[in-house]
């Protein structure tokens, strides 16, 4: 069984774990750098208010997701960007589902209208996911040069809350 909870700082080492994890296999992410647990603990802190970070447990308490939103410049004030991250091999056991149930209520709570996913147009599997979750597409950017160099394009979907 999955659990959702807010993340906190203590969570930061299970989270970059699983984000490395994530970057080393390649391809469905746009985070390329190293990720520890001092740059999730910073991005956590440096958060704006309007931000929502949730971490996926199994009951044996071990981390297997996680999924934040937060505001953005390219996105209207009543907007927020989302991510989502699960734990390689671990996908289809109910962790996205229940992530982003607990994401939904932190972001009407936190006055949001709707959310953006900006994903990578070779990420199947997260074009898959967030199309599951209801999100529609509402444009692409072309030609997105990756900090690694790599230039991909994105599909930029939305999920309305109202």
């Amino acid at each position: 069984m999955i659990t959702v909870r807010p993340a906190h700082p203590l969570d930061a080492r299970d989270m970059a774990a699983i984000l490395a994890e994530v970057i080393a296999i390649g391809g469905t992410t746009a985070i390329t750098g190293e990720v520890d647990a001092a740059t999730i603990r910073d991005w956590m802190q440096d958060a704006p208010q309007a931000s929502a970070w949730h971490v996926a447990e199994t009951e044996g308490g071990q981390i297997v997701g996680f999924q934040w939103i937060a505001p953005s410049t390219a996105l209207p004030p009543e907007a927020a960007d989302i991510a989502t991250f699960a734990k390689p091999g671990h996908q289809g056991l109910g962790i996205g589902s229940a992530l982003f149930s607990a994401t939904c209520v932190a972001a009407r709570a936190l006055g949001y209208h709707w959310i953006s996913a900006n994903i990578r147009a070779d990420n199947v599997s997260g074009l898959t996911y967030y199309q599951s979750r209801g999100f529609a597409d509402y444009g692409r950017i072309s030609g997105y040069r990756m900090a690694n160099g790599l230039i991909v394009d994105k599909i930029l979907k939305r999920y309305d809350l109202d």
